[in-house]
């Protein structure tokens, strides 16, 4: 059947890591081994105007991070893999979350001076929570760092992963002479060529024979030999179904810049990687191949195009086929709705399509009528869990600069807060309104955006706030949930959806108020 076949040639996976870890430069090599793109963006240097593929958003360019998820198609090997390049900036880790609902699988890439970083911990941290199979990338062998052995025990230690490597590196930094991959059985020897594609690979079937002294020197192809020897003891050999479980993650060794070591985690990624997965739903599992399609929207992007003002839905395809100009119920509303031009993602650039596959991203051009977590279906009622927001860290009164363009202001707080890229509360008192993001970067990349996309000013305010609570009384008119709107009126707001909110100025306030009103329950996050 056509659909089978095409559910087992997906392959959508994120990238995730910590800021500067090399995870953009590895998005493009990938993209530049798939044929994907002829040049690869240098993703760091100002002095070339080329940028990374994936970072398309003006400020992206401008500060070299990115800030918003990514979706990139493309075809290799007969497999068409979705890469979602995902922001690692600790200020933007809730687009991440929100991401890897949305993926198959992980790769997870660390850089080898540094070891494992904060922000790896907790984006593994929800891997693991979601059993989402992992390989983890070891980048910039070409310089000093780590020794294999302990980046691999730190690897096990901090992130709490059970590792096998699959290649390993032959010496490092200065030394380093290239790869002997294990999965493969040869070697990728490492010339320091920028230039070159594809670095030579020679097939060395048995270690002990005196080929690989010939090719890296005696006293290395000793050391390569000690150390396989010593990886045979101590890892376990790799199992497809612990890896595809979650309790298996293989390693790879290499330089994303020097386009090395790419290839093979390439190669090894479309043999092992899991075609897409059931879902769970708030009524059954849904799988990949059931007749009637389901999809979830996991982000909302305002603007891609700041010349026509669009906003697209991404729309992760669960099961089923979705095709273009068919109706499909857009559950939250109980409405049918047709999409036109549908479309499939190359960064910015997009192309319309007649149908899509589960595992794939589809693009659909949006008026407002969608939301983060929003499901559409074939006519049956489920909700796809799982796509929460979550309480902020950072609150500011958000002032109009310029009172000519409230009108502006108003529609660009409202679609940048439907991306998700912060929170908007709205205090009962008086109005006025709150923006509650995870990181203070975000306040810069929203007056930004503010300015160049919607010709609107804004102005913050600080505001003391430790913490946002969603409130669920037991009862709504008990006398208890009154006399807790009236005591603190001052810190209760609305979220967007009209949710009730509650701002505690302290962790002191807020313990006192839950043990004050044992009946309302204090939730971390919206959806509960």
């Amino acid at each position: 059947m056509k659909i089978n076949k095409e559910i087992n040639r997906r392959r959508t996976f994120g990238i995730v890591s910590h800021p500067d870890a090399g995870k953009t430069t590895l998005t493009e090599k990938l993209l530049l081994f798939g044929g994907a793109i002829q040049e690869a963006g240098a993703v760091k240097s100002n002095k070339i105007k080329k940028t990374a593929t994936s970072d398309f958003m003006e400020i992206e360019r401008q500060r070299g991070i990115s800030v918003a998820t990514s979706v990139l198609g493309f075809e290799y090997k007969n497999i068409k893999i979705n890469i979602l390049d995902t922001p690692g900036h600790k200020d933007f880790a809730e687009d991440t979350f929100r991401t890897l609902t949305a993926v198959d699988s992980v790769i997870v890439v660390i850089d080898v001076a540094k070891g494992v970083e904060e922000q790896t911990e907790k984006l593994v941290k929800v891997c693991r929570m979601r059993n989402i199979p992992i390989i983890v990338f070891i980048n910039k062998m070409d310089r000093e760092g780590k020794d294999a052995f302990e980046l691999l025990d730190e690897i096990e230690q901090k992130l709490g992963l059970h590792v096998t490597p699959l290649s390993f590196p032959i010496g490092m930094g200065y030394d380093f002479k290239g790869i002997y991959n294990i999965w493969e059985k040869n070697v990728n020897l490492f010339t320091g060529d920028p230039k070159k594609d594809i670095e030579e690979t020679v097939k060395v079937s048995d270690l002990s024979t005196g080929e690989i002294d010939e090719l890296i020197g005696t006293d290395s192809a000793e050391t390569l030999r000690e150390e396989l020897e010593l990886v045979e003891g101590v890892y376990p050999s790799f199992d497809i179904n612990a890896y595809k479980s979650g309790h298996l993650q293989p390693v790879f060794f290499g330089s994303a810049l020097n386009n090395f070591g790419v290839r093979e985690l390439l190669d090894c990624f479309i043999s092992i990687a899991p075609p897409p997965r059931p879902k769970q739903s708030d009524v059954r599992e849904i799988k990949p191949e059931e007749d009637k399609f389901t999809g979830f929207v996991f982000k909302i992007h305002a603007n891609m195009d700041p010349r026509h003002r669009d906003r697209l839905a991404f729309v992760k395809v669960v099961s089923g086929k979705f095709e273009r100009n068919k109706p499909y119920l857009h559950v939250r509303s109980n409405k049918n709705l047709k999409f036109s031009s549908p479309n499939a993602f190359f960064a910015e650039r997009k192309e319309i399509v007649d149908e899509m596959f589960p595992g794939d991203i589809v693009g659909l051009h949006d008026t407002g009528t969608f939301k983060i977590g929003d499901t559409l279906t074939e006519g049956e009622i489920l909700q796809y869990k799982g796509i929460p927001n979550f309480s902020p860290e950072h609150f500011r009164y958000i002032n109009n600069a310029d009172p000519m363009k409230s009108k502006q202001l108003n529609k660009g707080i409202e679609q940048l807060m439907d991306e998700g890229v912060a929170q908007l509360f709205t205090l009962e008192l008086n109005n006025r309104k709150i923006i509650g993001t995870v990181g203070a970067l975000q306040y810069e990349v929203i007056q930004y955006r503010l300015e160049h996309e919607y010709g609107a000013k804004c102005s913050y305010e600080n505001i003391n706030v430790h913490k946002a609570c969603w409130v669920q009384p037991e009862d709504e008119k008990s006398e208890e949930f009154q006399d807790f709107k009236r005591v603190k009126s001052k810190f209760l707001a609305k979220d967007k959806a009209g949710q009730l909110v509650f701002l505690a100025d302290s962790e002191f306030s807020l313990q006192m108020t839950q043990q004050k009103y044992p009946s309302i329950q204090f939730h971390f996050t919206s959806e509960f």
